[in-house]
């Protein structure tokens, strides 16, 4: 079923966006044998064989539904409906239960989101599946791909910066990677088989069949976060693709080898993956500005000084910034995930709409 598309007020073209400066310029189907396709629908991001398009996106911000501050519920179904006219590619949104006390529901966000939507794709970046069973959670990924037309991407994480999250949940967090592995052959099961039954050390279903399917044959695309090994492993052998952050180009490169060496083994020698990067970045052509308000933004998100994060996280023009992203596109990467740390969601918007037509034209020689 498509999405219900809510009509607005009509918004400034974005065909010609103005350059972000110093300068204000307004006021504010059995479990393990499942395989997932790649079948190019609209919203969906395309597997990525050398140097290809990316799809930039903008976030909705972990504390969205924090009473303490953040933007309002209204204010990110705003932000979706400028994202959609302007000719970006999705939007994503993280994932957390109780993360220091704050929780947001990645796909209660997305349902939003898709509401209000016709074209966006739409990603949780990253689902802690550890936290949940995964029988009713394939049941709502299944329909809010259904509701929004097949857009869904599920990014998957194992999280654990907070272990209090795990404990409220009643969950070990030592168990998380084993819990994750699990679920994702579960969720792929229930959506690609007409019954499952599946016994695992931690989850254990006997007969279960589940309606609604999602939209694609192959069920929603499962794409895994993360740094380490077992986070590429766990991609290669479950997923569909792999979303790294504060990479390097090479590590980007090291990374597609391993996922595509761990699905070989797991007798996927064939099977298309998407690969992508999660970057912090700043857009002003004040470099000095920029850098302020993405330092300051991240050393009170993560507690940590700004140097710990800072080559990887570029700022200044949007064309600096597509130069940086550029080097990750050569290296493979076909999607980033933009935290864009602007001053209003229409200067998101704008700056990551630069930087997407910045990183199009990036090395083309003039005609």
């Amino acid at each position: 079923m498509a999405s219900t598309f809510i009509p607005t007020p009509p918004l400034r073209s974005f065909c010609k966006p103005k350059r972000l400066s110093a300068a204000r310029r307004r006021p504010s189907r059995a479990g393990r044998q499942g395989r997932a396709v790649d079948d190019g629908r609209r919203g969906r991001p395309v597997s990525v064989n050398g140097v290809m398009p990316v799809k930039p996106k903008v976030l909705i911000p972990t504390d969205t539904w924090n009473a303490e501050g953040g933007r309002s519920p209204q204010q990110i179904l705003q932000l979706a409906r400028m994202a959609e006219q302007s000719g970006l590619d999705g939007i994503f949104t993280g994932d957390h239960v109780t993360f220091y006390g704050v929780g947001n529901d990645a796909l209660m966000n997305l349902h939003a989101v898709a509401a209000v939507t016709e074209r966006l794709m739409l990603m949780s970046c990253v689902y802690l599946l550890p936290l949940r069973h995964p029988t009713p959670v394939a049941l709502q990924c299944a329909m809010l791909d259904q509701m929004s037309g097949g857009r869904l991407v599920l990014g998957v994480g194992i999280g654990g910066e907070d272990p209090n999250e795990f404990w409220a949940c009643g969950v070990d967090p030592a168990t998380r990677g084993a819990r994750t592995n699990e679920s994702m052959q579960i969720l792929r099961s229930l959506w690609t088989q007409d019954e499952t039954t599946f016994r695992g050390k931690h989850f254990s279903i006997e007969n279960v069949r589940m309606r609604p399917r999602p939209v694609s044959d192959g069920g929603v695309p499962m794409i895994v976060g993360g740094r380490s090994d077992a986070a590429l492993k766990r991609a290669g052998r479950y997923g569909d693709g792999w979303i790294g952050i504060w990479n390097s180009p090479r590590r980007m490169a090291e990374a597609r080898e391993r996922v595509r060496e761990f699905a070989t083994e797991a007798g996927r020698p064939d099977h298309p993956f998407q690969f992508g990067l999660q970057v912090w970045c700043s857009v002003d052509d004040d470099e000095a500005k920029a850098r302020e308000r993405v330092s300051r933004r991240m050393e009170g998100f993560y507690k940590l000084p700004f140097e710990s994060f800072e080559r990887y996280v570029p700022y200044g023009s949007a064309e600096k910034v597509a130069e940086f992203l550029a080097a990750h596109v050569e290296a493979g990467c076909g999607q980033f995930n933009l935290v864009l740390v602007q001053e209003s969601g229409q200067d998101i918007v704008e700056a990551g709409l630069q930087i997407k037509e910045s990183l199009a034209t990036h090395g083309r020689k003039p005609s």
